[in-house]
């Protein structure tokens, strides 16, 4: 820092702005949570308070085309269910706590019983859980586990930066879901995945800094032969924080079994051919449309 700058009279500047983003965040975030809270009630008590309407699924359907028309992604007819059904589980608007996300609650409301929805509600909310977290808690039934050991209870606890270093976890290190919005890409087009490919390879950095941590690039359409068969593999990374591969593939298209198993046949070469013992298993990360 330049010597005429006061390092303290900078600090309160540096205090000063990352407190106000802290706010802006925290701002849109409650609107963005009373703003779907109260679509939720309106979709409710359209349909005349019931649980079950019987004309619920044509109105939201309709409501959906004309939304999405107004104001864009956002408001297709599994998110306006989602926010009824948040309505519904959370009736009184001061039961919601703004601390947690839209991406939480999406989450949340997929369990059913409020004994256990209040439990993940509360752990997340104290550990400061992200939603890969709590969606992962869930998958793994950590009430249940939690409940079958009260002698002995797990504690669950927020994953830190160390023990991403010392542990070999990719949910650690590699982030998701995958933000591509910094390549410019319109989300209409319908991009050949050699322009996706271009676009990736022209913003690198960007994407080596969206990935994660550790990231290093090794190759691009990187040949590889399996069974007298030549394959090219989009790209590939070793990642020197998992102290492993990483081998991506790119597909304009939504996910299927040939997709996976192509991928899954990359990473065993890779793992058969080119890593080495000291290297961990590889990773391979397909990245689709759907």
């Amino acid at each position: 820092m330049h010597e005429i700058i006061d390092i303290h009279f900078y600090e309160n500047i540096k205090k000063l702005i990352i407190e106000s983003r802290k706010q802006v965040i925290t701002y849109v975030n409650t609107t963005m949570l009373y703003t779907y809270w109260n679509i939720g009630k309106m979709i409710v008590e359209e349909q005349g308070g019931k649980t079950k309407a019987k004309y619920g699924n044509k109105l939201i359907t309709e409501l959906s085309k004309q939304m999405t028309f107004d104001f864009g992604k956002g408001f297709d007819e599994r998110n306006l269910r989602h926010m009824r059904l948040f309505y519904l589980l959370f009736p009184i608007w001061y039961t919601v706590c703004t601390e947690l996300s839209w991406s939480h609650y999406r989450a949340l409301i997929k369990v059913e019983e409020k004994e256990i929805r209040d439990f993940y509600m509360e752990e997340a909310i104290k550990g400061n859980w992200s939603v890969r977290q709590l969606e992962r808690q869930i998958a793994t039934c950590a009430y249940s586990r939690t409940l079958a050991n009260r002698n002995n209870v797990e504690k669950i606890q927020n994953i830190n930066e160390s023990n991403a270093i010392s542990n070999y976890n990719p949910n650690t290190v590699i982030k998701d879901p995958y933000m591509l919005e910094f390549l410019g890409l319109d989300n209409n087009v319908n991009y050949l995945e050699k322009d996706l490919e271009d676009a990736l390879i022209n913003h690198l950095q960007k994407f080596l800094l969206e990935l994660g941590r550790g990231f290093c690039f090794v190759a691009r359409q990187k040949r590889i032969t399996f069974d007298n068969e030549h394959y090219f593999i989009d790209l590939v990374f070793y990642n020197s924080i998992l102290k492993c591969y990483v081998v991506i593939d790119l597909k304009t298209e939504k996910l299927s079994h040939e997709s996976l198993g192509q991928i899954d046949l990359y990473r065993n070469y890779y793992d058969q051919e080119i890593k080495t013992l000291d290297d961990n298993p590889t990773i391979g990360l397909l990245l689709v449309t759907e």
